[in-house]
Order: structure tokens, then C-alpha cells, then sequence
């Protein structure tokens, strides 16, 4: 059974800069692609990032491609999304989710989903 943790969240200051840990139980992470998603207040969740497993592309949305990178921990079976230069735009729920097939730009797709945590980009 897959299952998924994102941790790290909090207040941040804009500008300033945050990591947050997407920790798994159950399987090797480092066999899946991984994606990192986000749901601000009341808009829906949306795709930010992710790691494709094999190849190890990783793909960024433009709102925040050369801000945030995305690390694999294999030893500490995670994967990292450090998030740097935030706004208050950047404000919402942040959640990692895995899958075993597929490109991880298919964002529709993702099977295992975890508890998010929440960043708050604020003065």
C-alpha cells in the first residue's frame, strides 16, 4: 500500500524560501514518478511539478519554473521540492503523489496521493 507525506510547510516571508519533504511508506520512491501539486483558497489543485521515473526528466509549470527544483532523497526514500524567490501567489496547500506508469506531466493521473501541507507566503 503506497502511501504519502508531504511535510515542511509554513509561513514564509515573500522572497524568502521553503523545502518540502514528500516522505513514503509502503514502496521504493525512487521506482515512481512523483508529482508536486498545490490547491490555493479557492482556486483547484493544479500540477507544479514533477520527476519522471527512469529517465529522471523533471518538468516545472511556468509560474514557478527557475524558482522551485525537485530532489530525489533516495536514501531517505523522499523527494524534495525546495521553493525559492515565493510570493503570496505562491500560498496553498502543497501535496506530492506517485505513479508507477506514464509520463508525470499527466497530472490527471496520479493514483497515490498524500496529505498536503500548507505554505503561507506572507509579510
Amino acid at each position: 500500500d503506497v502511501q504519502l507525506q508531504a511535510s515542511g510547510g509554513g509561513l514564509v516571508q515573500p522572497g524568502g524560501s521553503t523545502r518540502l519533504s514528500c516522505a513514503a511508506s509502503g514502496v521504493i520512491l525512487d521506482d515512481y514518478s512523483v508529482g508536486w501539486f498545490r490547491q490555493a483558497p479557492g482556486k483547484e489543485r493544479e500540477g507544479v511539478g514533477c520527476v519522471t521515473y527512469g529517465d529522471r526528466t523533471i518538468y516545472f509549470d511556468d509560474s514557478v519554473k527557475g524558482r522551485f527544483t525537485i530532489s530525489r532523497v533516495n536514501h531517505e526514500n523522499t523527494v524534495t521540492l525546495q521553493m525559492t524567490s515565493l510570493t503570496p501567489d505562491d500560498t496553498a496547500v502543497y501535496s506530492c503523489a506517485a505513479k508507477k506508469f506514464g509520463q508525470c506531466t499527466y497530472f490527471s493521473d496520479y493514483p497515490h496521493t498524500g496529505q498536503g501541507t500548507l505554505v503561507t507566503v506572507s509579510s
